[in-house]
């Protein structure tokens, strides 16, 4: 759900992509996602465009043809940045789990020792799974080789810790719409300086024109025209990330899990089971196991048309195999998880 202040925030009147209020908004945007992300990178951007948008810009400007890319991937998400370094022409290596099953730390460890790439991307949030993968022994193993790692936070930020200093992330991205509380059409993105570095040495040019972050920053803090922002995105941005800070990342942190341990407990109530196991869980996104013999279609369509509530179904493998319901940003309160609780209890009633 959208916060309401985020809805009147986006009511102002809109300006110019090269207006000085434009930047003004843009200049406390970069210093509230640093607070988001846990980082002092000076580089933070938002990308116009949505998650995906976030992961293509980490892609584009930190893999060059030929170049070796170390994929952990565990779920839809993982296969996408695959995809996308392939498409780059990245060497992809990838270290495949079954989904909805985490990363041991030693085997990913093993597996950067052993293939020593120049970028190692994973997804610490997967949105397909409901899996949390754990950063910091990727981020060590990855130093040991002087390789760049990616990091998909997009269902993290803004309701999971992200730690991008502590666990030594060097690019992270992540979307508007979820634990922020926004509308899509934005993807956060912050870059260490380590990175940075590696990418004013690049041999070739960023591939995509749009979304190279030298030009990027060209536009965002030298005021050089790139393409034309949404002031009203940026607004909106800007009003979920004061958000974040007013309430304090540890307190936010907390009423997520809370909220999210409370629907694990009334789905476990109900029969039911969690793909996941404890202890590796978003808290932020749930996928509870759908029922034998259940059609989890018609559970969907139960919910929408007596509830007005949209809940969304499983990827590629876990099709028909889960449910995958969210717990984030504005709408993790524990209203909502009860809410969720007995109109799920009813449909699965009525439509068994």
């Amino acid at each position: 759900m959208v916060a309401p202040r985020v809805y009147q925030a986006m009511a102002q009147p809109v300006v110019g992509h090269l207006d000085p209020y434009f930047f003004q908004v843009v200049e406390e945007v970069r210093s509230l996602l640093g607070y988001a992300y846990s980082t002092k990178n000076q580089f933070n951007v938002a990308v116009s465009g949505t998650g995906s948008a976030g992961m293509e810009t980490a892609v584009a400007n930190f893999i060059e043809p030929g170049e070796k890319l170390a994929l952990l991937t565990n779920g839809f998400f993982g296969d996408r940045i695959g995809e996308m370094a392939r498409r780059h022409g990245g060497e992809v290596v990838r270290l495949a789990k079954p989904w909805g099953e985490p990363f041991d730390p030693q085997e990913a460890r093993d597996f950067i020792r052993r293939e020593r790439p120049r970028v190692v991307a994973f997804v610490q949030a997967e949105t397909s799974t409901g899996v949390y993968n754990q950063a910091k022994p990727i981020c060590e193993a990855s130093r040991e080789v002087d390789a760049l790692t990616i990091a998909d936070c997009v269902t993290s930020l803004g309701g999971m810790p992200v730690m991008v200093d502590e666990n030594g992330i060097d690019i992270a991205y992540s979307c508007s719409q979820k634990g922020l509380g926004c509308p899509p059409g934005l993807s956060p993105v912050t870059v260490s300086p380590r990175a940075l570095d590696r990418l004013k040495s690049r041999r070739t040019p960023v591939q995509s024109f749009y979304l190279d972050l030298q030009l990027l920053d060209s536009f965002y803090t030298g005021h050089k025209y790139h393409h034309t922002a949404s002031a009203t995105m940026f607004y909106a941005l800007r009003e979920g990330l004061a958000m974040v800070a007013e309430e304090g990342l540890e307190a936010r942190w907390e009423r997520h899990r809370v909220n999210q341990e409370a629907f694990v407990a009334g789905i476990e109530a109900m029969g039911l089971s969690m793909l996941v196991p404890a202890g590796h869980r978003l808290w932020t996104l749930n996928t509870p196991r759908i029922p034998e013999g259940v059609d989890d279609a018609k559970v969907r369509q139960f919910l929408l048309e007596k509830y007005s509530m949209e809940i969304a179904g499983g990827f590629g493998p876990l099709a028909g195999k889960v449910f995958r319901i969210g717990t984030m940003g504005y709408s993790s309160t524990a209203e909502n998880v009860q809410l969720i609780l007995q109109a799920l209890a009813d449909a699965l009633r009525s439509v068994a």
